[in-house]
C-alpha cells in the first residue's frame, strides 16, 4: 500500500498544494518552521480522519481561510487506486469522502490505510500521564480491530454519562443506585471486554518491541514493557462497589480501564527518569517500528511509515541501524522529514535507494533531482 498523490487546500501553510510521491522513499527537507511536518500531519489525517498534533480541525486552517481540504490517492497491491477526501469548513462538522462516498460514521475509515507515525511528540508516552499512552494503545489496537473501537466508544459514553449522574446527585442532594447501575452495568460489560483484548495484545506486541529496540540499540540495553491496569487482580464489578464512595465524594468515577497504563522499564528502572535522551528516543522509537510489523502482521500489508525528525538526540550508528531499517525490503512507503538535505540525499545515494527528495521552502514544495 502507499499513497500516490496529495493535493492540499488552506491546510495550515498550504494555500495549495499537489504532490506525487514514490512508493518507497519521500524525504522532506528544509528548515525549521517551514512546514515539513504539516505534510506528514496531513498524511495522518487521510488515515487517522484527524490530525496528529491538533484535536481541534478548525485550527488547522489556514489564517484568513474558511475551510481546509486535503485530498489523497492510495493504492492497495496496485489495485484500482482510491481517493479519499477530507473537508473541513469553519462553523460546519468534518467532511470525509472515500471514493466520493461520505462516511456515516468516521470510525469505520479507521485501519482501512493503516499508518505509523514518528515524531519527537512521542516523547509525550514517557513524560506524560497516562492518558497518552492510553491514546496510543487504543489507537493502536482499533487500526485492526473495529469491535474493539465499538467497545472503547461505548465504554466512554457510559463514562461520560455516569460521572454526569455523580454531579447531578451532589448539586440535587439525593442519591439513586437504580440510575447508577445502569452505567455501571455498561462499564462493567465494555470494560471487561477493552481489559481483555489490551492484555492478550500486550502479549502478542512484546516480541516485536523487544527485536526492534536490540537493532536500534546494538544490544545494549535491557529494557521492559508492562501492562498495569486495576483489572488484572480485581473484577470490574467489585472496583465499582468498593470506589463507590469515593466517586461520590470524587465526583467521578475513580476505577476502571480508563485508568490503565503502560509502564516502561530501562534496566528495571523507570525509563523517565534513568534513561538517556538518547535511550528514550529508541524506546519510543522501537515501540513504533513493532506498531509496523504488528500491523504489517494483522493485515497482510505494510503501512506506511512518516518519521518526523526522526535523527535528532541520536548517535550515528543508532541512526545507522533506523536509515537501515526505513531502506529494508521489510518496509513499504516511507515519508521522512530532515533539516539537513546533504545528509538524507547523501544517504539515499550510499544506499542506492529509490524515492524522491523535496525541498520545503515559502510555503510550497519542490522535487529535488539526486
Amino acid at each position: 500500500m502507499y499513497l500516490q498523490k496529495l493535493t492540499l487546500a488552506n491546510f495550515k501553510n498550504y494555500e495549495t498544494l499537489e504532490l506525487n510521491f514514490s512508493e518507497k522513499i519521500n524525504s522532506f527537507v528544509g528548515n525549521n518552521g517551514v512546514g515539513k511536518t504539516n505534510l506528514l500531519d496531513a498524511i495522518h489525517y487521510l488515515s487517522f480522519c484527524k490530525s496528529y498534533f491538533n484535536v481541534i480541525d478548525t485550527q488547522n486552517i489556514m489564517f484568513g481561510k474558511d475551510y481546509f481540504t486535503i485530498q489523497g490517492v492510495w493504492v492497495k497491491n496496485h489495485d484500482n487506486p482510491d481517493t479519499i477526501l477530507c473537508n473541513q469548513k469553519r462553523n460546519h462538522h468534518k467532511v470525509f469522502k472515500l471514493n466520493k462516498k461520505e462516511y456515516d460514521r468516521l470510525a469505520d475509515h479507521i485501519g482501512l490505510f493503516p499508518l505509523v507515525m514518528v515524531s519527537p511528540r512521542d516523547s509525550d508516552m514517557i513524560y506524560s500521564g497516562s492518558e497518552e499512552r492510553r491514546r496510543f494503545l487504543d489507537s493502536f489496537i482499533s487500526q485492526f480491530d473495529h469491535v474493539y473501537l465499538d467497545d472503547l466508544i461505548n465504554y466512554n459514553k457510559a463514562l461520560f454519562q455516569r460521572n454526569k449522574l455523580l454531579k447531578l446527585f451532589f448539586e440535587n442532594r439525593n442519591f439513586e443506585a437504580d440510575a447508577l447501575e445502569i452505567w455501571d452495568s455498561q462499564l462493567i460489560t465494555y470494560g471487561a471486554k477493552i481489559h481483555a483484548k489490551r492484555t492478550s495484545f500486550i502479549l502478542d506486541f512484546v516480541p516485536y518491541f523487544n527485536h526492534y529496540f536490540e537493532l536500534i540499540s546494538g544490544k545494549k540495553e535491557r529494557v521492559s514493557l508492562d501492562y498495569e491496569s486495576q483489572l488484572n487482580t480485581a473484577q470490574p464489578g467489585e472496583l465499582l462497589k468498593s470506589s463507590l464512595q469515593k466517586d461520590r465524594v470524587l465526583l467521578y468515577t475513580t476505577c476502571g480501564v480508563h485508568k490503565d497504563d503502560l509502564i516502561f522499564n530501562i534496566e528495571g528502572f523507570p525509563l523517565r527518569k534513568f534513561g538517556s535522551q538518547g535511550q528514550q528516543k529508541s524506546y519510543t522509537i522501537a515501540i513504533k517500528l513493532a506498531e509496523f510489523e504488528y500491523i504489517r502482521h494483522m493485515k497482510g500489508f505494510k503501512p506506511v511509515v512518516l518519521f518526523d525528525d526522526i535523527f535528532d538526540k541520536l548517535d550515528d550508528e543508532r541512526v545507522e541501524h533506523i536509515v537501515k531499517l526505513a531502506t529494508d525490503n521489510n518496509f513499504g512507503q516511507v515519508f521522512i522529514t530532515d533539516t539537513h538535505q546533504e545528509r538524507i540525499m547523501g544517504t539515499m545515494k550510499r544506499i542506492n535507494s529509490p524515492g524522491k527528495v523535496f525541498k520545503i521552502s515559502d510555503n510550497t514544495a519542490k522535487e529535488i533531482k539526486f
